[in-house]
């Protein structure tokens, strides 16, 4: 992102110099220098806005993508977590049927 930024950072630049050596050298009477900075200004605004509209989907797709990541890193985690709840009731129940057996032994 920061690459397109900087991207979009010197094309705008670039078209405020050419602008402004344009205004210096134009031979134009002053309604069309007028006429030429509003199209040149409606053109960066147009440029502006899409430049921000494709970072807004960047960055939206970014958002999704990150949530369908922690959404399966949750999932497993908890996969995980049952799994070793799984085995820790397995050993407990082991264990408590092996002292079951002994106190069987010593009420004999």
């Amino acid at each position: 992102m920061s690459n397109n930024s900087n991207t979009i950072a010197a094309i705008l630049a670039a078209v405020a110099v050419g602008a402004a050596v344009g205004i210096l050298l134009a031979p134009d009477k002053g309604s069309k220098t007028r006429a030429k900075l509003k199209e040149g200004f409606n053109d960066a605004t147009d440029n502006l806005k899409d430049s921000f509209g494709a970072g807004s989907d960047v960055l939206r797709e970014k958002f999704t993508n990150a949530t369908q990541n922690l959404d399966g890193t949750f999932d497993g985690l908890l996969s995980n977590v049952s799994q070793k709840a799984d085995e820790v009731i397995t050993f407990l129940e082991s264990k408590l049927a092996d002292l079951k057996a002994q106190n069987a032994k010593l009420q004999k």
